[in-house]
């Protein structure tokens, strides 16, 4: 967002000198979502702002011309003082060899503090000029101040470059910029030059500022968020008058956050002062704080915070405050706040000739909100149809991210997977940087929903990466909730709790509900793969029962189905009753393409002999309707294990050996155990079976000694086996007799010692 403000107004006090640093050390720790920044075109300052006499050159945008005061010797007519930067500094001036070489590598990386390093070009031209010989480069190399690669000059320790800035004399540092404006000169974009003449300006330039400032407004192509961001921060130093200087200092702030630079953004809203300026800079500061806390800090400040930008805009920019207000609608979503996000939803006035996909996407998600998915399917579904339209207005990464949304409210996880996948190519080829990690967790999210595990792993895990390097605190919880939910279905319980637990620590912090109920839904999940049912029925039944502890109200329906497989077979048969009510109702709407397969499957848990195996088929009729291995697996492996204590082993083999395949397929490792064991239990001992003394059991006493292998008691191991515990006391003591142990200890680890032996032959 750009604030606008009059030109300078030459008798208003004026700002000391000071140098954009863009600090890029992180601080320690981890860093959901960032808010939708649109970033309408803007109008170029008047004019009237020119610098009498000053030169125009081609602007970064298409047919824009923009004023650039002359800074080689000589006083530019019309300009403040210092304006002008002086004459080309003579040989010397820079300090000698790798020193003044990786000055001038400093002072560029001033600009873009997010770039790929310098142009070498750039760097020795401007070497060059200053005196140093040809070697410096080389010689800077060999200290290992520096590398080169690809034509381009990177800092071998990029933290170290805000101090190397502050420690050298401003005399030099003003030499620096002004060789690297020279060497800029013959370059295609005027930015760099405009930055460099203006980080060596002396005193206040208020002509030179404006022209910086028009530089950097223009929002699509050219320069960087990172460099919009310096570029903005430097001009407010040139400005003269508070309000000028606090309103380029917000559009700094925005385009460091943008770029993936929290810790500078805050410092440059600071320096705003944000409670002094009244109307759209106040809104605008608020604005920029909320989306930062969105980021990384209490959704519940976050959403009060845009809240209160929403208002503030609301009189001069209708389009900004509609899309703050939708910010506050994500914040309240990440709290699990139904009421909150319709407040948020309804909230403001009605904006005449806003963009009708903005509308609709407003309207759709207020229905929801609402109760009324069957209302809100019509106007999200043209949010989803504008994003397949070839030069629509639906062509900016926030937009595609709401179409994608949209897109899984609805249920059409295809069509959510192809508008999220847009966005993350957009957010990468154009930006903005901080939104990368958001599409991937939006992608991510709907691949996991689609049961491409694999898939989802993939961009969770490089969107954890850059959510970290953007510090993006909680938009990494959700990332690492589902990779927590993606290690529950592949069978590695390890990876569950270190997951969990990294999203949970967050999650408590600050607020996120999403995030919390995603990864007690990963641990109870992966208990069920254990055959750890009692565990499971009691992490999920607060998440998906009625009452202020439950989960939030986008997961907990996906997470009836586990409850009810977990308290069906521990007999908590009046609570799974309850939830398949409730769930009938949620998988009506259509919301989730698995719902009708699941919902079957539960009533099948749920029912006598004589309707189970007609609802058990009619679920896996059901998943033949739309894909999922690990959903139909899971089906299979319910039925097949029914089958199987109707002693009907012959049926139950060709269940379970499906069931097996679609574990397998999917990469559900852990079910695969269970599917095999059942296997098994009919008596089909099938590849990679234990040796050694193990080999002595039935494999339903093979079956038992696991089990208390891993700590269960008999009651817990009958619960898990949906046999009596007298049944469980009769196979033990065969099982003691036959490996001719005395003890639950001894028995353990005789299991352990022959599963290793097993695994590693």
């Amino acid at each position: 967002m750009l604030v606008r403000h009059t030109p300078n107004e030459p008798n208003e006090p004026k700002e000391p000198d000071e140098p954009d640093r863009s600090d890029q050390r992180r601080a320690p720790g981890l860093p959901l979502t960032p808010g939708h920044d649109p970033q309408p075109d803007a109008p170029r300052p008047s004019d009237a702002a020119r610098p009498s006499g000053a030169p125009e050159v081609a602007g970064p945008a298409a047919g824009t011309r923009t004023p650039v005061p002359e800074a080689r010797e000589g006083a530019v007519p019309g300009a403040a003082p210092g304006e002008g930067g002086g004459g080309c500094p003579g040989p010397g001036v820079l300090g000698g060899g790798p020193a003044g070489l990786l000055l001038l590598v400093v002072a560029e990386r001033e600009r873009d503090a997010r770039g790929a390093g310098a142009d070498a070009a750039v760097i020795v031209g401007a070497a060059g000029a200053g005196g140093l010989d040809a070697d410096a480069l080389d010689a800077a190399e060999d200290a290992g101040l520096i590398r080169l690669a690809g034509g381009r000059v990177q800092l071998v320790d990029p933290g170290l470059a805000g101090t190397v800035y502050a420690a050298v004399p401003p005399a030099r540092r003003r030499a620096a910029h002004r060789l690297l404006a020279d060497a800029h000169a013959e370059g295609p974009h005027v930015l760099p030059v405009l930055f460099h003449r203006a980080s060596a300006a002396v005193a206040p330039a208020p002509g030179l500022g404006d022209a910086l400032a028009a530089a950097a407004e223009p929002p699509d192509g050219g320069p960087t968020h990172a460099e919009r961001s310096a570029a903005w921060a430097r001009s407010a130093e040139l400005a003269v008058g508070q309000g000028l200087r606090a309103a380029r200092l917000v559009n700094a702030a925005d385009q460091a956050r943008l770029a993936g630079l929290p810790h500078r953004a805050r410092e440059l809203l600071a320096r705003a002062g944000c409670e002094g300026p009244a109307g759209a800079v106040r809104g605008a500061a608020q604005r920029v704080s909320g989306l930062l806390a969105l980021q990384d800090g209490p959704v519940a400040d976050a959403r009060e915070a845009l809240l209160l930008a929403g208002e503030s805009l609301a009189p001069v920019d209708a389009h900004l405050a509609q899309t703050a207000r939708l910010a506050a609608v994500e914040a309240s979503w990440a709290m699990g706040d139904v009421a909150a996000c319709v407040e948020a939803l309804d909230g403001g006035p009605a904006q005449p000739g806003s963009d009708p996909l903005l509308a609709a996407y407003r309207a759709g998600m207020s229905a929801v909100m609402h109760g009324r998915l069957d209302s809100g399917r019509q106007p999200l579904r043209e949010v989803v149809a504008g994003a397949g339209a070839a030069g629509g207005v639906l062509d900016g990464t926030e937009a595609l991210l709401r179409a994608g949304s949209a897109a899984l409210l609805v249920g059409d996880l295809d069509a959510a997977a192809r508008a999220n996948s847009r966005a993350l190519a957009v957010a990468r080829a154009r930006g903005p940087y901080v939104l990368v990690a958001q599409a991937l967790e939006r992608l991510a999210y709907g691949e996991l929903r689609a049961g491409r595990h694999a898939r989802a792993r993939a961009h969770a895990e490089d969107g954890l990466r850059t959510a970290l390097g953007a510090g993006q605190d909680n938009l990494a919880a959700h990332h690492h909730a589902i990779l927590a939910l993606v290690a529950s279905v592949e069978g590695s319980p390890e990876a569950v709790a270190e997951h969990a637990a990294a999203a949970e620590r967050v999650a408590a912090a600050h607020g996120l509900a999403q995030a919390a109920t995603l990864s007690q839904w990963a641990r109870a999940r992966a208990d069920l793969a254990r055959g750890r049912l009692s565990e499971a029925a009691a992490r999920l039944g607060p998440l998906v029962g009625a009452g202020p502890c439950r989960g939030h109200f986008a997961v907990r329906m996906l997470a009836v189905p586990c409850f009810v497989e977990a308290a069906a077979r521990t007999g908590q048969t009046e609570a799974a009753r309850s939830a398949v009510g409730e769930f009938a109702r949620w998988a009506a709407q259509g919301a989730d393409p698995q719902a009708p397969a699941q919902l079957a499957r539960c009533r099948a848990l749920l029912s006598g002999p004589e309707e189970c195996e007609a609802l058990f088929a009619a679920a896996l009729a059901r998943h033949d309707e739309v894909a999922g291995d690990f959903e139909r697996g899971r089906t299979q492996l319910l039925y097949g294990g029914w089958l199987r204590r109707r002693r009907r082993p012959g049926e139950a083999r060709g269940r379970l050996r499906d069931a097996l395949v679609s574990f397998e397929r999917g990469g559900a490792l852990g079910w695969a155990t269970q599917a095999r064991a059942e296997l098994r239990a009919t008596g089909d001992a099938g590849p990679g079976e234990p040796a050694g003394q193990l080999t002595l059991l039935t494999p339903q006493q093979l079956r038992i000694a696991r089990c208390v292998a891993e700590g269960a008691t008999n009651r817990e191991v009958a619960l898990r086996l949906s046999v009596s515990t007298r049944t469980v006391d009769h196979h033990l003591r065969n099982v003691f007799a036959a490996l001719g142990v005395r003890s639950r200890v001894e028995l353990s680890r005789l299991v352990d010692r022959a599963e290793k032996t097993t695994a590693n032959p």
